[in-house]
Order: C-alpha cells, then sequence, then structure tokens
C-alpha cells in the first residue's frame, strides 16, 4: 500500500531529494512514497537515493516497455533507450501463424526486461535468457518467471546445445562502454552496477566480437542478432557483425538517443557448423 504522504511532506521529501543532486526530485518523492509500505520505509529510501543509489535500486524496480521490471540492487538497470531494440526485435519476430514459437534467447540478460518485454509481447514464444552475474540471474528468473529458462554462464556457453541454429531472435545488450571511459561514468552507473555489464573493453566492442563470431551458428536462417550500441561505434559494430557471416544493418532513433545495430542470417541452406 502506498504510503499517504501530506503535501508537506512529500515537499520535504522531495527538498531532501534535490538537495542531493536529484534533478526530478518532485517525480522521485512520489515514486518512493507510491512504492513504500511504512513511513519508516519512506526515510530509509529517501536516505539510500539521497547516497547515490539508482532510483530503480531504491524503488526495487525500474519501468520498461510498459512492464514494471524487478531490479535488486547490484543489478543493472535497464534503460529507457534500449526499448528501441525491443522494437527492432518485435519487427523482425517470425510470423505468429507458423507451427513453431518464436525461439528469442537474451544474452547479459541482466535483469531480464528484454526477454520478458518480448515474452509479453508475443504470442507463442520459447525464451532463454543468460547471464554471468549470480544476482542477475536470479533477478532475471524473477521477472522472466514460467515464460522462459534463465541460465548462468558466459554468453553461449550456458544456452542448450540443442538450439544451435534455430534461434529467431538473439538479443545481445553488451557492455559498449570502451574501459577508459567508465571511471567517466554517472556514480549511480560506475559505483552501483556491475563493472561486467559496463566495461565492452579497449574500444568497447570487445564482448561484441565475441558475440558476433559465435551468433550465426546459433541463428536459423532469416534470424537475426541485435545490439545496442553508441552512434560513434555503430559502423565498426556493423563491421564486426559483417565479419561474423551475417547481414549487417543500423537503425538509430533520435528521440531515445538509441542505436541499434542488426545482423540477419540469410542464407537458406543448413549450415554445417549448427551441428558441430
Amino acid at each position: 500500500m502506498p504510503v499517504p504522504l501530506s503535501p508537506p511532506a512529500l515537499s520535504s521529501l522531495a527538498a531532501t531529494l534535490r538537495a542531493a543532486g536529484c534533478v526530478f526530485a518532485e517525480d522521485e518523492a512520489a515514486l518512493i512514497a507510491a512504492t513504500a509500505d511504512h513511513p519508516a520505509d519512506v526515510a530509509a529510501m529517501a536516505e539510500r537515493r539521497a547516497a547515490g543509489q539508482p532510483l530503480e535500486h531504491v524503488l526495487g524496480w525500474a519501468e520498461f516497455n510498459g512492464l514494471r521490471i524487478a531490479v535488486d540492487p547490484g543489478v543493472f538497470v535497464p534503460r529507457r533507450r534500449t526499448e528501441f531494440l525491443v522494437e527492432r526485435a518485435l519487427a523482425l519476430a517470425p510470423d505468429p501463424d507458423r507451427d513453431d514459437p518464436a525461439l528469442v534467447v537474451d544474452l547479459c540478460c541482466g535483469s531480464g526486461a528484454l526477454g520478458a518485454a518480448l515474452a509479453a509481447a508475443l504470442e507463442r514464444v520459447e525464451l532463454h535468457a543468460a547471464d554471468v552475474e549470480p544476482a542477475a540471474v536470479r533477478c532475471a528468473r524473477r521477472n522472466i518467471g514460467e515464460r522462459g529458462r534463465v541460465h548462468q554462464g558466459d554468453l553461449f556457453a550456458p544456452l542448450p546445445a540443442a538450439l544451435r541454429g534455430r534461434v529467431d531472435v538473439l538479443l545481445a545488450n553488451v557492455p559498449y562502454v570502451p574501459s577508459e571511459d567508465v571511471p567517466l561514468l554517472p556514480a549511480e552507473a560506475r559505483v552501483h552496477e556491475p563493472l561486467v555489464a559496463l566495461d565492452g573493453g579497449g574500444d568497447g566492442l570487445d564482448v561484441l566480437r565475441r558475440v558476433a563470431a559465435e551468433a550465426r551458428h546459433w541463428l536459423a536462417p532469416g534470424g537475426s542478432l541485435l545490439v545496442e550500441t553508441s552512434e560513434r561505434q555503430a559502423e565498426r559494430a556493423a563491421r564486426i557483425i559483417a565479419d561474423g557471416g551475417l547481414a549487417a544493418r543500423v537503425a538509430s532513433c533520435e528521440e531515445r538517443y538509441a542505436t541499434v545495430v542488426t545482423g540477419t542470417r540469410t542464407e537458406t541452406e543448413t549450415d554445417q557448423d549448427t551441428a558441430v
């Protein structure tokens, strides 16, 4: 039940948050009051937020693509710009009238927000998600529930071998911040989110290279890999995906300041490598 704060109490809460540097203090105060179960929780949540914890960690959830996604401390917070990646993925999902459900894999799944969003939007789906971080896996299992399976391990390693050559939509929201830029990130991310979810190596594309090197062998003919990247990295990211044997293209959304690179397996013949 939301905590009924009087207007003066709500204004005082907002003032506390504003003094701590929260730009949208009034909105955050209202969210804290609406989420807390007890007046004591309001004070504790305000203290955590004022100390610099991400609002989503304080609330325990984030809004993403119309869903309320549970987000535990230490788990990467899904960004609203990544909704563009979900939109692109839905546009590439197979015909719902075909015999088999769409097979979706969400790598580097974090909270499982992307997989959960696709599962909610598609009529029939077989969903697998994976992450190397135990805290993320626990969180993703809560968000995905019975709609799919969440595996713990590094990239493709924990996925069932039976998925090779069958994946229709491969989401890989890999880390893409260059290592030297990580110290420049806002403290909310740099301090409170796992480094493995942020640091993409020297040029920010190291994890993408690993994904692109294997993606073709997991995709079904006509299946697509979708990754988010920055605008300045998009051309290099597209080349990496193309070098992996996929037809690459770049799409951007100015409103969300989002860039997505897609790679599609275009051949129709059976690839012997998928059976390895």
